[in-house]
């Protein structure tokens, strides 16, 4: 496949945009994050159901299956450079989405009044799953502050990160790799947040968690003593191990590839977080059988949260550009090389990028509100024309 990359026509925020972008770095923004301390024995489960607001869909529709309705979502082009888009109703501002096994259903981070939250802010996040219509939705967790999230590709369970068994350990911030939440621990459950079981016990922070394909493994970030590593287990929560050991890369944001042995991840310099604005960031593939790693990216800017198209070759990923860095636009890379092609043409932050299994949409967060990564909601791209769907 040739895609032909678009002209960057988006040069630029003036001053006070600019100004903006460095009040809000050094930004590490977590594509989830970090840290725990040996191997756990998972929890037992705990069958209840979490609460549920009053707006959240009848429980008989807390289900997976179904297609968008076009009759509640109409797709337009925000700009002439841009694919078509169109913001998901009926959910309240949200974070890192991604679609289930029926290309239809989002798993999500979502602005919700009963988390636990930060001084000065108006609510934390828990995990949700809605339609990309808007149609249904539903709280997979009710307390704590939650991160990362994803599907088991049987549909039927998803696992999450978590401080709801750690509600009085200090908030931390998800953006600071040197105050991350503590005590955040990962959850499997039924998509409507029954039969919970946690996989591990610790006080430190476990998240950027997702899911092998074949639904055999689980990878994840862990930080201890302030360094990130990847970490991987079984589907269960057993046989943990310790996927990457590097002293100076932080690596997180862990995502595989079709293949289920491969996975993109983004990591920065220990040594240099925060003395460079944007915090440089370069994105690898590893082997997790072999830990053969690949480096993938080769500039010293912020390459962040890579995300593996269903074709095994391309992935999208976000970038400030060059000439503006208060504008975070997502591109399209390819593993084979290549100059990445832009995709996101707004100004301001575009970020946390994700494709579903079909290859037809592509998940983003988009900054609506005055200021930089304020007023976050979901957005959903038709990219069924860049053809990166599973391959035969």
């Amino acid at each position: 496949m040739k895609v032909e990359p678009s002209q960057d026509c988006a040069n630029g925020q003036k001053a006070m945009a600019r100004s903006r972008f460095i009040r809000f770095l050094p930004l590490v923004l977590a594509a989830c994050a970090v840290a725990s301390w040996g191997p756990a024995q998972p929890a037992p489960s705990e069958p209840g159901l979490p609460t549920q607001p009053p707006d959240a869909s009848p429980r008989e529709l807390r289900v997976l299956g179904g297609r968008t309705d076009y009759s509640l979502v109409t797709p337009k082009k925000a700009s002439p450079q841009e694919l078509p888009t169109w913001r998901i109703p009926n959910v309240p501002s949200a974070a890192e989405p991604y679609y289930a096994p029926d290309n239809y259903h989002i798993i999500a981070q979502v602005q919700d009044p009963d988390a636990v939250r930060a001084p000065g802010r108006s609510s934390g996040a828990l995990t949700w799953i809605f339609s990309d219509d808007g149609k249904t939705k539903w709280r997979v967790n009710d307390r704590g502050q939650d991160a990362c999230s994803y599907f088991f590709p049987d549909g039927k369970r998803v696992i999450f990160t978590s401080t709801r068994d750690h509600m009085d350990f200090p908030i931390g911030n998800w953006s600071d790799q040197n105050n991350y939440p503590q005590g955040a621990e990962l959850y499997i459950s039924d998509i409507d947040g029954g039969n919970r079981k946690r996989l591990t016990s610790n006080a430190y922070y476990d998240s950027e968690v997702s899911i092998s394909p074949d639904g055999k493994r689980i990878v994840f970030s862990r930080q201890v003593d302030g360094a990130l590593d990847l970490y991987m287990m079984n589907a269960d929560g057993t046989g943990e191990s310790k996927l990457t050991d590097t002293p100076d890369w932080q690596e997180g944001a862990p995502f595989f590839l079709p293949d289920s042995k491969t996975i993109t991840t983004r990591a920065w310099s220990r040594a240099i977080y925060g003395t460079k604005r944007p915090t440089p960031m370069t994105i690898f593939t590893i082997n997790v059988e072999t830990g053969e790693r690949t480096q993938r990216t080769h500039d010293d800017w912020m390459n962040w949260a890579p995300y593996p198209a269903p074709d095994g070759r391309h992935y999208v990923f976000v970038r400030p550009l060059l000439d503006n860095p208060s504008n975070w636009e997502i591109f399209l890379g390819d593993l084979e090389g290549g100059e990445p092609v832009r995709l996101t043409f707004h100004d301001g932050f575009d970020g946390f990028p994700s494709i579903s299994p079909d290859g037809t949409k592509m998940l983003f967060t988009r900054s609506e509100g005055p200021g930089f990564m304020s007023g976050l909601y979901t957005y959903v791209m038709d990219i069924s024309s860049l053809n990166i769907g599973p391959k035969p």
